[in-house]
This record gives C-alpha cells, sequence and structure tokens, in this order.
C-alpha cells in the first residue's frame, strides 16, 4: 500500500523511460535487475541536486539508471558506465539514442577493475555501483580512491530482499553483503546511509 501510493503520488517517469522499462521486460531474461521508476526517479533528482560534471556507473544494465543519472550533468558532463555483458548493449544504446545523451555517456564493455584505470586521473563527482554484489568490496576499495572529495558513491541492491538484515539467513550473498554494509559503515574515510528503497540503497559520502 505504501509503496504504491509513493509511486502515484511522485513524478512520472521520462517516456523513454516508460518505453525502455517495457523494452527491457520484453527482451531481456532478468528484467528485475532494473532500476525501475522510484529509484531511477531518486538518482534523477540527486544528480540534479550535485550537478555532477563526471559520472561513473558500474553495471549498465539496460542503461535505464544510466539515463536516469545523465540527467543532471551540466553541459561539459559525462557519464562513464561499464557493463560485462556484451549483449547488452543494443538495447543500451538505443535508447540512450532516443533520449538524446550520445554525446553524454559513453558504454564501455568488460571488467571495471580493468576499465575504471583508462578513464582518466580527474575524479568523479558521483559513482553509481550496481553490479555483480559477491564484488562489490573490490569494486568500493577500487572506487573510493578515484572519487573527489565530498562526493558521493550509491550503491545498490546491499539489503537483498530483505535477508541481510536477517540474521538466520543462510543466503550466501545476504551474508557477504552484511559484512560489506558492515565494512562500510566502520570506514573512517566516509560517512553512510542506508535506504530501506526498493532492494536497499546505499549513499556514501567520502569526507573532506
Amino acid at each position: 500500500m505504501i509503496h504504491s501510493y509513493c509511486a502515484e503520488l511522485s513524478s512520472p517517469p521520462l517516456p523513454v523511460l516508460q518505453e525502455l522499462e517495457r523494452a527491457t521486460h520484453l527482451r531481456t531474461i532478468s528484467p528485475q535487475m532494473m532500476s525501475g521508476p522510484h529509484q531511477g526517479l531518486l538518482l534523477q533528482f540527486i544528480s540534479h541536486m550535485l550537478q555532477p560534471r563526471r559520472i561513473l556507473e558500474i553495471g549498465a544494465f539496460t542503461g535505464y539508471a544510466s539515463i536516469c543519472l545523465a540527467q543532471g550533468l551540466p553541459h561539459d558532463g559525462h557519464l562513464h558506465t561499464i557493463e560485462v555483458d556484451d549483449e547488452l548493449g543494443p538495447i543500451f544504446r538505443e535508447f540512450v539514442a532516443k533520449a538524446g545523451l550520445n554525446h553524454k555517456i559513453s558504454l564501455h564493455h568488460g571488467d571495471a577493475a580493468s576499465i575504471v584505470p583508462t578513464l582518466g586521473d580527474e575524479p568523479f563527482d558521483l559513482v553509481f555501483l550496481d553490479a555483480g554484489k559477491l564484488d562489490y568490496l573490490n569494486h568500493y576499495e577500487l572506487l573510493l580512491p578515484r572519487l573527489r572529495p565530498g562526493g558521493f558513491l550509491l550503491i545498490d541492491n546491499v539489503l537483498w530482499d530483505g535477508k541481510v538484515p536477517n540474521p538466520l539467513s543462510s543466503d550466501a550473498t545476504a551474508i557477504y553483503l552484511r559484512n560489506f554494509n558492515a565494512h562500510v559503515h566502520a570506514d573512517p574515510r566516509v560517512e553512510n546511509l542506508i535506504l530501506p528503497l526498493r532492494d536497499g540503497l546505499m549513499m556514501v559520502r567520502k569526507k573532506t
């Protein structure tokens, strides 16, 4: 009831995102991996608030979050996104083009550990991590040094279908994420906030 009420009284997604959501359900086998309207709108608002010039996304999927995050880019801003599955490239490129964002978004296929060091020395203002969950700690340690002081790292799926807060859960991913969340919370380099939105979104601010 609460979710439907919030969705009904929140701004609708952009028409291109509504079309992308339909296409993702029709053309992929795991459409639940898409950020979706409610979280997408939050990502869009965060980007508008921060006006980041450089955004990095790990885990592009079909581009829903990419298009949302790109909404707050200034005229000289750019978003780099990395996706390991090159079969998702056609739908991603199709909808980035429909959104008129070809000049703002670059898609890289491959492993983040290999690609991130090639994206220049300038730090990122905003990073969105939504890749393989069992690689989160490695990605976190890779990305945090490349985030500017005062910048934000957003991490998706940190509650893992509600299993992470349950100490009795034997789910291996939930146990890993529970330890990962504790690691971030104890990291003196950052401040963090976990939001119970969708599958759990952690906001991490790198201290200045």
